[in-house]
């Protein structure tokens, strides 16, 4: 069975950090594109960030130099690294496949990009 799995969620005061992983079953990460995506509570799905089969990676201005996403091709999983977190970041995050051709550009991965879906796992920050 295809699927992927996220972990790693939880609560969190403002400044801390978590790290979400996303395990992948059924097929391997190595050359895919892959991605994060959060939405919080009222708000639209968003890109968060998203690695390329090659190792190139892109963030949404509002993580960068705080989130790094990276993956471990041993034990085929995804990860996001999230520092300095704030009150604004509480969101369910999901762990996406991506086709890479929206990885072409300087933008992260939107919805429509979306092949595969994980099942998510909320992240909260308190103030």
């Amino acid at each position: 069975q295809v699927q992927l799995v996220e972990s790693g969620g939880g609560s969190v005061q403002a400044g801390g950090s978590l790290r979400l992983s996303c395990a992948a079953s059924g097929y391997t990460i190595n050359h895919e594109c892959m991605a994060w995506f959060r939405q919080g509570r009222g708000k639209e799905r968003e890109g968060v960030a998203a690695i390329a089969g090659i190792g190139v990676t892109l963030e949404a201005d509002s993580v960068k130099g705080r989130f790094t996403i990276s993956k471990d091709v041993a034990k085929n999983t995804l990860y996001l690294q999230m520092n300095s977190l704030k009150p604004e970041d509480t969101a369910m995050y999901y762990c996406a496949g991506v086709y890479c051709s929206s990885m072409r550009g300087r933008d992260v991965p939107q919805e429509a990009d979306v092949y595969r879906w994980g099942q998510g796992t909320q992240v909260t920050v308190s103030s």
